[in-house]
């Protein structure tokens, strides 16, 4: 099992995540993050500190494509491991449905 980052991070990218991870496994695009599922070491304590309920366990129905998202960018984007703020908007498009398509971002972030 791997914790995986879905559509509701996608303009919201809080980061309170990052901060917990004991290994350092989230890599930052330019308006999400991604797990890196290699990495990932299953302890759970980043899908609790996520403002948007955007961090899934892998066992939950319907998540295959977020794994391969999360795997495939977790290899191109710089890794991430201190908080930074969250766009000034990120409130505005928490909870927002259709944000993949319309604004998902293969752009690398900054990371660390």
């Amino acid at each position: 099992m791997t914790y995986v980052v879905t559509e509701n991070c996608i303009k919201c990218k809080y980061m309170d995540c990052v901060e917990v991870c004991p290994v350092d496994c989230f890599y930052e695009g330019e308006n999400m993050l991604v797990i890196h599922p290699d990495e990932c070491i299953d302890c759970g304590v980043c899908e609790p500190e996520c403002p948007a309920e955007a961090i899934k366990p892998d066992t939950e129905p319907g998540l295959e494509s977020w794994l391969k998202l999360n795997a495939d960018y977790a290899k191109s984007w710089p890794n991430l491991t201190q908080k930074k703020s969250p766009p000034a908007d990120a409130k505005d498009w928490d909870g927002k449905s259709g944000k993949f398509e319309e604004h998902f971002s293969a752009n690398p972030g900054a990371g660390d």
